[in-house]
C-alpha cells in the first residue's frame, strides 16, 4: 500500500459516500489498485464501493472488532493496494458511546489522515469558524484536507476557498452542485442490484475530480 485516507463528515448526509464512490472509481480509470474499506458493520454502502471500483470493501468496526483485529485486517487487504481508502460513518467523533466506534477513533488506530467532506449548500464564510474548530479539537486526529461538496457556483467556490485559507485548511476537492449528483436513499428495502444507476453516480462524480487537489496531495 501507498497510500490511505479515511474520508468523513461533519454529519450524515455531508456527502461522504457520494465523494468516496466517485474517487474509488476516479482513481481505479487511472489505472491504480483501489482498496475500499467502510467504517462500522455497513453492507449497503460497502456495495456501492465494489461497483464503483470492482474490488470488495471491508468493513472495520471497532466497537463489535477488537482494535488489533482492525488493524490487522487492514493490513491484510491493503497489501497490494496502490491505495486504501476508507469511508467514515455519521460524523467525524460520532460513535456507540463518545469516540468509541467513531471514525476517528478507526483514523486514529491506523495512523491514517483524514480527509473532512463538508455540505457547503446555505454556507459561506462560516466555515471557516467550523473547519478551525476541527483543526483544533483532537491533535491525535490528523486532518489533511477538505473536500467542499454541494458548491453552488464561482462566487460559492471563491467564498469557501477564502474561509479555509483564512484557517489553514487545505482544499483538496470541490464538488460541484449539480441534479442529480448524489447517493442512492439508504434504507433497508434499497434494491443495491442497481447497478447502472450507481454506476452513473460515480462517473459523475469521478468527473468532478479531474482537476482535484488531491492528486497532487496523493503524489506528494
Amino acid at each position: 500500500m501507498k497510500h490511505a485516507f479515511l474520508i468523513a463528515g461533519i454529519s450524515s448526509g455531508s456527502g461522504k459516500t457520494t465523494v468516496t464512490i466517485g474517487l474509488l472509481r476516479a482513481l481505479k480509470n487511472k489505472g491504480l489498485h483501489v482498496q475500499p474499506f467502510k467504517c462500522g458493520p455497513d453492507y449497503i454502502d460497502t456495495q456501492y464501493h465494489q461497483i464503483a471500483c470492482g474490488e470488495s470493501s471491508v468493513n472495520l468496526d471497532t466497537w463489535m472488532s477488537g482494535k488489533e483485529h482492525v488493524k490487522e485486517l487492514f493490513e491484510h487487504y491493503s497489501t497490494d493496494a496502490d491505495i486504501s481508502i476508507v469511508e467514515g460513518v455519521m460524523g467525524l467523533y460520532d460513535g456507540a458511546e463518545g469516540m468509541r466506534g467513531s471514525s476517528a477513533e478507526v483514523a486514529e488506530l491506523l495512523g491514517i489522515p483524514v480527509v473532512l467532506v463538508v455540505n457547503c449548500k446555505s454556507m459561506a464564510h462560516s466555515l471557516a469558524p467550523l473547519l478551525y474548530g476541527y483543526l483544533h479539537y483532537r491533535s491525535e486526529t490528523h486532518i489533511a484536507g477538505v473536500i467542499l461538496n454541494n458548491v453552488g457556483s464561482t462566487r460559492h467556490e471563491e467564498m469557501l476557498v477564502r474561509a479555509c485559507t483564512e484557517v489553514g485548511m487545505p482544499v483538496l476537492g470541490i464538488m460541484p452542485r449539480v441534479k442529480g449528483l448524489y447517493a442512492p436513499s439508504r434504507h433497508l428495502g434499497l434494491d443495491i442490484s442497481e447497478q447502472q444507476r450507481i454506476s452513473e453516480l460515480a462517473q459523475l462524480a469521478a468527473d468532478s475530480f479531474k482537476d482535484c487537489g488531491l492528486y497532487d496531495y496523493l503524489h506528494s
